[in-house]
């Protein structure tokens, strides 16, 4: 059974320099509303999908969190299940926390905001206004927009003529888009909001490209502008770097090396740092574009982009105080990444020296494809529950159907009369929507693979008659069945979700990027006392 550990004793666990892993196990909705300053999210519902890569060290000391204690006490029983021996519990949870003197803060990926923040106000990156650029643009001015997100937002909705350059591939890429602009040409920069736009901005800049702005508020700021985003665009094509580009790039990446401290590993090195992955965290990080990765990558290397690693530093190192390895073909990406995490203040940051093409060469084989997303003890838990089909669930209802997903995938689509029971609150809303534990209940998510978690979940809790729909909702819909849509039959506001982007409201926007904007007053001269 699970620790628990008191607020004081984790205030002082995050002033240390020992490896651990603070994880909030809530829903995002109450984690964006307010935290302990340090925590990564996993869900309790994610935590079989994410633990494992999160903290790949079974041996990692975790803490675990909530509001009061009961889902982080039963978030802690799934980390023993899977493995984990040093497992506590935050004593009276967030609650305690605070009724004992100790600050929260709310947002998501905070410290990398932070981070963008400081890099804008200290570096004075230079910004236009959305409404500017409009103008601008209106008057014949000669732009390329650089959108620094993933190709996936970017084929959402982007900025009108924008093209897709992910944030990790600017530094790789620019000097062949800049051979094909006039030299009275702006360069663009843009995110959704302002970390991607800041922090892309910073990195041509520093490699000394002219004319570059990053976009104030992104393409939250082109809405808030009065102005219409392009959706479906498809300019996400990346051509394959000059000879030229790579130079720059490389030469970019030494300069980088040298003033930031990111250390190099050679192939002998960095096989001696993979043998210690049975005796620590150690992330190995891969941060080249998905179809790189997928065509070769180096065995045990995880793929998350660059920009992504930048924007998301709390998601990918979930343990604090660990090494972390970055690798890409060469050096480029790889020193880059590495070099914004030195300037965020981790300490063990190294780049594999020549990347998949050095280990390649040293005789080393490279894997292929990307890793299935089967959730730690998933076929266990199948191989314990009845499934049943779609067809089969529509002719022969239960007396319960539940959905265990989320409050708004459950309102994009569920099976007709079923009732919203998150996993993360499972064991305790299913006495009161099911009190009979020899009653029939079908589960039910999106894809089939939450909904056995939950069944196997619901069995041990003593439930006789629980199923499954195989194949989720999306057997579902293939099957032509009815759906019901909305947020039928849940009685309260769902706090589960967080919006992003142009998914808010005009308020919503204004108020998180001011909210954004504000956390780099501190780093302002004026802030500091001579």
């Amino acid at each position: 059974m699970a620790a628990t550990i008191t607020p004081a004793a984790l205030k002082s666990l995050l002033a240390g320099k020992e490896p651990f892993a603070l994880i909030d196990v809530r829903e995002a909705g109450e984690y964006n509303s307010s935290h302990i300053p340090g925590a990564s999210l996993i869900a309790r519902r994610q935590l079989e999908f994410q633990v494992p890569l999160s903290v790949p060290f079974k041996g990692t000391p975790i803490v675990v969190c909530d509001d009061d204690g009961r889902r982080a006490r039963l978030a802690a029983a799934t980390l023993e299940r899977l493995g984990y021996r040093q497992v506590s519990v935050l004593d009276g949870g967030i609650n305690r926390w605070v009724t004992d003197g100790f600050e929260t803060e709310w947002g998501m990926n905070v410290p990398s905001k932070d981070f963008g923040e400081k890099v804008e106000v200290v570096h004075h990156v230079p910004e236009v206004e959305c409404k500017d650029l409009a103008e601008r643009i209106q008057k014949g001015e000669k732009f390329v927009i650089l959108d620094s997100r993933t190709p996936e937002e970017f084929r959402r909705f982007c900025i009108p003529g924008g093209r897709s350059v992910p944030g990790g591939e600017l530094a790789l890429r620019i000097t062949d888009i800049a051979k094909d602009i006039d030299r009275d040409t702006t360069i663009i920069v843009n995110c959704a909001g302002r970390t991607r736009s800041i922090i892309g901005a910073r990195v041509l800049q520093r490699m000394g490209i002219p004319r570059v702005y990053g976009l104030k508020n992104g393409t939250s700021g082109w809405v808030l502008a009065g102005h219409k985003l392009e959706t479906g665009a498809d300019r996400v094509e990346l051509p394959e770097p000059s000879r030229d580009g790579v130079a720059a790039a490389e030469a970019y990446a030494a300069k980088l090396a040298a003033e930031d401290g990111v250390r190099y590993l050679d192939i002998a090195a960095l096989k001696s740092v993979m043998a210690r992955r049975d005796q620590a965290t150690i992330y190995f990080i891969d941060v080249r574009t998905s179809d790189e990765y997928a065509a070769g990558h180096i065995p045990g290397f995880r793929w998350f982009p660059g920009g992504q690693c930048v924007q998301r530093s709390d998601d990918v190192a979930v343990v604090k105080n660990a090494q972390v390895v970055f690798a890409c073909d060469g050096k480029a990406r790889a020193t880059l990444i590495g070099s914004w995490y030195r300037q965020m203040g981790f300490r063990e940051v190294f780049a594999v020296d020549g990347g998949t093409k050095a280990w390649a060469a040293s005789g080393g084989a490279l894997e292929r494809g990307h890793a299935d997303d089967v959730p730690a003890g998933y076929e266990q838990a199948r191989a314990k529950v009845k499934a049943i089909s779609a067809s089969e669930l529509s002719a022969t209802p239960p007396a319960t159907v539940i959905y265990v997903d989320t409050s708004q995938d459950f309102a994009r689509g569920h099976v007709p009369g079923a009732r919203w029971a998150p996993r993360g609150w499972l064991e305790l809303w299913i006495g009161d929507i099911a009190p009979s534990k020899s009653a029939s209940i079908a589960v039910t998510c999106g894809d089939g693979r939450g909904s056995a978690l939950a069944a196997a979940t619901l069995a041990e809790a003593g439930y006789q008659n629980v199923s499954i729909l195989d194949g989720g909702m999306a057997a579902w819909q293939k099957a032509g069945l009815p759906l019901e849509k909305g947020l039928s039959g849940v009685m309260t506001p769902p706090t589960d979700v967080v919006p992003a982007g142009p998914d808010r409201n005009f308020a919503d926007m204004q108020n998180y990027l001011r909210w954004e904007e504000a956390l780099g007053h501190k780093y302002a001269p004026s802030s500091h006392p001579a």
